[in-house]
């Protein structure tokens, strides 16, 4: 059972949770962004596992966003979102682009974010549900393409060579 909490106030820490987003996409300082959450909070990620707790959270999200394909988005906006107050979440789409490689291109993946709101203006949990398939593939695409302008760093073809190697050549 969660705390009762309005649509207003939901709608107004998604607001925030979304502006804090945006910022850390700029700047890539992912303390921030862990910061968003409860001392207790937990993360539940279907390819990942779940981390239980803030400081497992921070370091999660450090490793995984600084690394290939994660650092190489430049995103993640919510598409949409709707609020739940009988239950204290805010479920919503989000995108994540990837960086142009070189000619324009787009290459991005959507997943389901549920945020469960601990009030105060952190967040308790969050749960992201995806298929890791599809973003495997689209980053697979991204470095294709990199490749053939010249572009894919060494991050990328780290990638490309190992955990990416399961998603073949897309082109």
């Amino acid at each position: 059972m969660t705390d009762s909490f309005t649509a207003a106030e939901l709608d107004a820490a998604f607001a925030q949770f979304q502006k804090t987003v945006a910022e850390v996409a700029d700047h890539r300082d992912w303390d921030v962004w862990a910061d968003q959450f409860t001392e207790n909070a937990d993360y539940i990620e279907h390819a990942y596992g779940t981390m239980h707790g803030r400081d497992e959270i921070r370091t999660w999200i450090n490793k995984t966003m600084t690394a290939f394909p994660g650092s190489h988005m430049t995103g993640y906006p919510s598409l949409w979102h709707v609020t739940d107050p009988s239950t204290g979440r805010v479920i919503c789409e989000v995108d994540n682009p990837m960086r142009d490689p070189g000619d324009g291109s787009q290459f991005t993946a959507t997943n389901i974010t549920i945020l469960t709101y601990g009030g105060d203006g952190l967040w308790s949990c969050e749960e992201d549900v995806y298929n890791p398939m599809k973003f495997g593939l689209m980053a697979r695409q991204w470095c294709d393409r990199a490749a053939e302008l010249g572009t894919l760093d060494d991050a990328a073809r780290r990638w490309m060579e190992t955990t990416g190697a399961m998603f073949g050549r897309t082109r």
